[in-house]
């Protein structure tokens, strides 16, 4: 159930890192909203959180931030208290990451 248990953390970690990456969202920006319209689901069922929404999560200590890009990217520039965990090191560091808070990766 262990072994079930940290495949599937794993596997939750990766696919909200690369989907974040590859967001189908960013492509459709230029449309523009339609306010009568739900927002869509992304096909990777990834939670996605406003700018607005990580502030006040981090601001109630219920959240932390990944930084999955590499070391160069992280140094020129990266969100304040953001932690660097590359996105091929994630499954080496699971055990950095808390239980009880909301997990927010971002690579851009």
């Amino acid at each position: 159930m262990r072994l079930f248990t940290v495949f599937f953390g794993i596997s939750l970690v990766l696919a909200v890192a690369q989907s974040g990456c590859n967001s189908a969202e960013q492509k459709n920006k230029s449309a523009g909203p339609i306010a009568s319209a739900p927002a869509p689901v992304p096909a990777d069922g990834a939670r996605r959180v406003t700018t607005a929404e990580v502030k006040e999560l981090l601001d109630r200590n219920e959240a932390v931030v990944i930084d999955v890009r590499n070391e160069a990217s992280y140094n020129a520039g990266h969100i304040r208290g953001s932690k660097l965990i590359p996105e091929a090191e994630v499954i080496n560091h699971l055990d950095e990451l808390p239980k009880n808070k909301l997990i927010v990766t971002y690579c851009s």
